[in-house]
């Protein structure tokens, strides 16, 4: 089982891609990032995390968290969020 459900572009040679995978049984999130190899397939490196679906509202909340801080830090703006209420609306989808 694995589900591409989101990804987007890190640079000009890498994308990050958000998945639902399964090892040894167990279902997991996987945030990782792949690289455009030769032939221009993407592959997977070792930069990235698989997080157990169990702690993904821990995970969650870390990424609520971190936004609130970077709105207050003027490090992002609300313009900037402005296209998440599509995948929020199940519109959204890069892959």
């Amino acid at each position: 089982m694995d589900e591409l459900i989101e990804q987007f572009e890190k640079n000009a040679t890498e994308v990050v891609r958000v998945s639902l995978t399964e090892y040894r049984g167990r279902k997991l999130v996987d945030v990782r990032v792949y690289y455009s190899d030769a032939e221009g397939q993407y592959r997977p490196t070792k930069k990235g995390v698989a997080l157990s679906v169990d702690v993904y509202p821990d995970f969650k909340r870390a990424m609520l968290a971190l936004e609130k801080i970077l709105l207050e830090r003027d490090l992002l703006s609300p313009e900037d969020l402005a296209d998440v209420s599509a995948v929020d609306a199940g519109k959204g989808n890069s892959a």
